[in-house]
């Protein structure tokens, strides 16, 4: 990237920081995206129609959501510099904008999860301490919902005390109040008995805390422990999970959007779409037309 280029991207990137309180991935995840497309370009805080043009047949091969992603920072990229006077038009029109569906999340049943706790307790009944290390991330995992960011970076002195949640900065340094079950508070305390003295992180690896490379390769060994494919598990599976079997098990959507830490509702309700059985059960034991004399069609005398 010209080095010009990479002063702008700099000062994009210090506005989203400061006005928007954008987490450090999302920062990354936006300079990698404008790298890519300076490398097609060239010339990025410039380019015109002609050159973004390039960018739908240099990415046809990306897949639909990447080039989504893609195009979308390059338009946050450019409405900033319209914003800020160092250019006078928007060539954002130019943008590939693809067509995408939203996937739905992949979930566990609750059978796998329970073979997968079943499996992590059994063998964490041997106190070795590596063992109960991942019992509390599994609890903490779906007990809780924790992103991966927010488990491996917690303090040492996280659940020390006899609150039953944890106060949490999320995305773009959101606050949100997570409720703690007992028995992962137990999980905690028993690895907590066995950790290693003076570190501070509860989950320490090396110099720092364990990475979310890391966990996610210990969440898919203990899959493959109980039985379950190594490739459909991974922590955002396991938060998947979370929210799927709570919203199954009658959660508020709103209630769930907080426990998420979503900003927007719409992010939550993908949920309902997984659990669209649920919601079927739902309508035909509460609407009022699936009820006694109601439920039985009106005719005239």
């Amino acid at each position: 990237m010209r080095a010009d280029d990479r002063a702008l991207v700099d000062r994009f990137a210090d506005a989203l920081a400061a006005e928007r309180g954008a987490a450090r991935n999302t920062l990354l995840a936006y300079r990698s995206d404008l790298a890519a497309a300076a490398k097609v370009m060239g010339d990025l805080g410039g380019a015109g129609t002609d050159e973004i043009g390039r960018l739908a047949e240099a990415w046809a091969d990306l897949s639909a959501a990447t080039l989504a992603r893609r195009s979308a920072a390059l338009r946050r990229f450019y409405g900033f510099l319209v914003d800020e006077g160092l250019r006078a038009d928007d060539p954002s029109a130019a943008l590939p904008r693809p067509r995408t569906v939203r996937p739905l999340p992949r979930i566990l049943e609750r059978h796998e999860v329970d073979a997968m706790f079943a499996e992590a307790e059994a063998r964490a009944a041997s106190d070795e301490p590596l063992r109960l290390r991942n019992l509390a991330l599994l609890e903490l995992l779906y007990g809780s919902g924790l992103r991966a960011t927010e488990l491996v970076s917690l303090p040492a002195a996280a659940l020390a005390r006899p609150e039953p949640f944890l106060i949490l900065a999320g995305k773009g340094g959101k606050e949100r109040l997570v409720p703690i079950s007992d028995r992962a508070r137990a999980a905690v305390a028993r690895w907590r008995a066995v950790m290693p003295k003076g570190s501070a992180w509860l989950f320490p690896g090396g110099t720092k805390h364990i990475s979310r490379v890391r966990l996610f390769q210990l969440v898919r060994a203990m899959a493959a422990d109980a039985g379950i494919a190594p490739d459909r598990v991974s922590p955002h599976v396991l938060r998947h999970a979370f929210a799927t079997h709570l919203l199954a098990g009658g959660a508020d959507l709103r209630v769930l959007q907080a426990l998420l830490g979503h900003a927007d509702i719409a992010t939550t309700q993908i949920y309902t779409h997984v659990d669209a059985s649920r919601l079927v059960e739902l309508v035909n034991r509460v609407h009022p037309l699936a009820r006694g004399a109601l439920a039985k069609p009106h005719r005239p005398a």
